[in-house]
């Protein structure tokens, strides 16, 4: 190495480097040192490959470095990244417009921003404001973002230690057919009269302000959950009786991951205010809000204002141009359909071998396995999903744990919608053996 190119530092000094100087911002670091990427593989420091099944932050819909991708980030840096935030460009325009056309009426209307956690806070901002009111309802095990209105809005975690919360902010129970707390006559989830009981609550707890209910189609950090057909047309209908916005969170299953553009098409619904992000960027950091004109006109005469320092970025408004190029291109709506198919199979085929195996759910390419150590009584440990997801790294497997009290933990899985086939056979040999091996060591 020369004098202008050193040779990096120790693997022990860097991580005596990240323990002296980061800030930890959620548990403990991964003990791996990154030092690459390319399609559905990350690469270590010490050469090891390790199959990337979460999509980075469940957000690389196209795998790592994808050659469109990194064409268009070296075109656009070269010629136009950032502007003052007043100011636009043509790939912001076209982004727009393009959004719109993979919309149904009367979504056509968007703000580019970079986080799903600003997007989810310029919806209710922008909620409030038209409605006039400023109570928001959201699902118990919620995931929206870690900003103010957000972070209220949000009920998996972190809530203890912050001070309080904005005020209004009410939690429904969510509905989940695998351990049901309103039930038939059979012990099937009754999703229509837990709905029922959850608006009596907050009718009852409300002050007459009720804005917006903001909530996932498919609940991801909440352990893959996702509400039973029915349920979000019924939801819609509550919060129209009560003059209340939709907001649908679709961070995680926008954008073809669950095998149509976008998850709540399933339910027939058209939500008031759609927020997009992670995927949207395919990994960089762009994320929008979509609403229709009569919202966005009220909102404007009202003065609203949502001012970033990176709203309407070209740089990154290009590459979420490439994404739509790429999604309608290579059809990955069709793709994540039958890869979901074969992940889907492949689960189920490792539920027969493994008792371990509670529940299979999800859509597309976003799937969640939830581990017990009883399947009668759906018995969990929070030792069961940790001791797999170090075995699955171990073997060459990123996989994500979701851990909640009374749950042993659910593990997520998202893998790009380039993926191949024998990647996702790879990663589910691997995942077999994980569970194989920690079962044999109880």
């Amino acid at each position: 190495m020369t004098a202008s190119n050193p040779a990096p530092p120790s693997a022990e000094a860097f991580w005596a480097d990240a323990e002296r100087h980061l800030v930890r911002y959620g548990g403990e670091f991964t003990r791996e040192i990154i030092e690459g990427a390319a399609g559905s593989f990350l690469f270590t420091a010490d050469g090891r490959k390790i199959l990337d099944f979460t999509s980075g932050q469940m957000s690389a819909i196209l795998g790592h470095s994808h050659p469109e991708i990194v064409a268009t980030v070296q075109r656009q840096v070269a010629s136009l990244d950032h502007l003052f935030s007043g100011m636009l460009s043509r790939p912001v325009v076209d982004l727009a417009r393009r959004l719109a056309g993979t919309l149904p009426a009367p979504l056509e209307k968007a703000l580019l921003l970079t986080t799903g956690a600003e997007s989810n806070e310029a919806a209710i901002r922008m909620a409030k404001l038209v409605t006039g009111r400023h109570e928001i309802v959201s699902f118990a095990r919620s995931w929206h973002g870690m900003t103010q209105a957000a972070a209220s809005a949000t009920y998996s975690t972190g809530r203890k230690g912050y001070g309080p919360a904005a005020p209004g902010n009410f939690a429904i129970p969510v509905p989940n057919a695998y351990r049901p707390d309103f039930t038939t006559a059979d012990g099937a989830l009754d999703w229509r009269r837990q709905l029922d009981f959850s608006f009596d609550l907050i009718d009852a707890q409300s002050t007459g302000s009720l804005a917006a209910c903001l909530v996932e189609p498919i609940l991801s950090s909440g352990g893959i959950i996702e509400p039973p057909p029915g349920y979000f047309a019924a939801l819609q209908e509550k919060c129209r009786e009560r003059g209340m916005l939709l907001i649908l969170d679709e961070a995680q299953t926008g954008l073809c991951r669950t095998g149509t553009w976008y998850a709540f098409e399933r339910d027939g619904i058209v939500p008031d205010i759609l927020t997009l992000s992670k995927t949207l960027g395919a990994g960089l950091p762009l994320a929008a809000v979509v609403t229709s004109a009569e919202i966005e006109q009220e909102a404007y005469e009202r003065g609203f204002l949502f001012f970033t320092t990176h709203v309407a970025d070209p740089l990154v408004a290009a590459v979420g141009n490439t994404v739509l190029d790429v999604l309608t291109d290579d059809k990955l709506d069709e793709r994540a359909r039958s890869l979901g198919a074969f992940l889907r199979q492949g689960l189920e085929d490792m539920a027969g071998r493994h008792p371990i195996v509670g529940d299979i759910r999800g859509r597309g390419l976003l799937a969640g396995l939830e581990l017990v150590v009883d399947r009668e009584t759906k018995r969990s440990s929070n030792e069961l999903g940790a001791r797999v997801t170090r075995r699955c790294l171990e073997l060459g497997l990123h996989m994500n744990i979701i851990q909640f009290p009374g749950m042993g933990g659910v593990l997520r899985m998202a893998p790009p919608l380039t993926a191949t086939e024998e990647e996702l056979s790879l990663g589910l040999t691997i995942l077999d053996q994980a569970i194989a091996e920690t079962c044999a060591a109880l």
